[in-house]
């Protein structure tokens, strides 16, 4: 399986922090926001991976991120010129994806939850049809809103931010797919918002009864940092997270390590490059804790 981050748009709710630089380039604590979806694509296994974003904006990940050799990875860059929707990405896409199966994470979605790695590969296992997340939200008339069967637990309907939402549950920026998306979005037209949306693609997949939705309960933390305030209570989970437990939150070097996609000599060249930060010091003590 191949993954998407998509990580485009114009970020104008973030002015004037993202005048100049993308959203997904800002800190959440102490590294760039894209580490965090990025991660969550290496837990799934994901090693090949695609990474959308405006024309000004993607010189700035390929000078953070490379080939994506320095995690272990191969990445790959495409351009969307107009924030024309999610769903565009498979159009952009579709020679990277060519035949297989691919998972399309947001750039400026950071999820949290130790069972993440498990319902991830599960949803990447399934070789047909779709997998989407839900998570339940005081404010669902900004997302993509999914209802339930209470009899059966199997999803009913999804509404693109509806007015008046059917439910507290919210779909997240993280999906599955199988080969049939390429298709599906080309066929995709325009929604009143003038863009190819997201929800259009689920719902195809839900009226022929091949979209699983897994709901995030308890245990489960997703944030949407479109805002200043959720720029800063992401920052602070992080920040909390790590200092009381004295680990990484969303660090590649380590996924890789603990992956086998790089070896202890790796992590110490990367731990160099990065200098006497806390962010060098704690790949140097994986690696130590590592050979013990």
């Amino acid at each position: 399986m191949k993954g998407i981050i998509l990580a485009g748009g114009s970020g104008t709710r973030l002015y004037p922090l993202t005048i100049a630089v993308s959203k997904q380039i800002l800190p959440i604590y102490d590294k760039p926001m894209v580490y965090y979806p990025l991660s969550v694509l290496m837990l799934t296994g994901i090693r090949d991976i695609l990474i959308i974003s405006t024309p000004r904006d993607l010189p700035c990940f390929e000078a953070l991120l490379g080939d994506g050799s320095v995690f272990g990875l191969s990445l790959s860059y495409a351009a969307q010129p107009h924030p024309n929707g999610l769903a565009e990405a498979f159009i952009i896409g579709r020679d990277f994806i060519g035949s297989g199966n691919v998972a399309m994470i947001l750039g400026d979605n950071i999820f949290f939850g130790n069972g993440l790695p498990n319902v991830c590969r599960q949803a990447a296992s399934r070789e047909t049809g779709a997998s989407v997340f839900a998570y339940r939200v005081d404010d669902p008339e900004r997302y993509g809103v999914v209802t339930f069967d209470q009899r059966t637990g199997k999803a009913v309907t999804i509404e693109e931010k509806p007015a008046r939402p059917k439910s507290n549950w919210a779909v997240t920026g993280l999906y599955f797919y199988d080969k049939d998306v390429v298709d599906i979005a080309a066929s995709v037209g325009p929604s009143a918002r003038g863009e190819l949306e997201i929800t259009t693609v689920n719902n195809f997949y839900l009226e022929q009864d091949r979209l699983h939705v897994c709901q995030l309960g308890r245990g489960y933390a997703w944030l949407d940092t479109g805002t200043y305030d959720s720029l800063h209570d992401a920052s602070s989970f992080v920040r909390t997270v790590e200092r009381r437990q004295g680990v990484q939150i969303a660090c590649p070097e380590e996924i890789a390590l603990d992956m086998g996609w790089l070896g202890p000599e790796d992590v110490l060249r990367r731990a160099g490059v990065l200098g006497r930060t806390a962010y060098a010091s704690y790949l140097r003590r994986l690696v130590e804790e590592h050979a013990g």
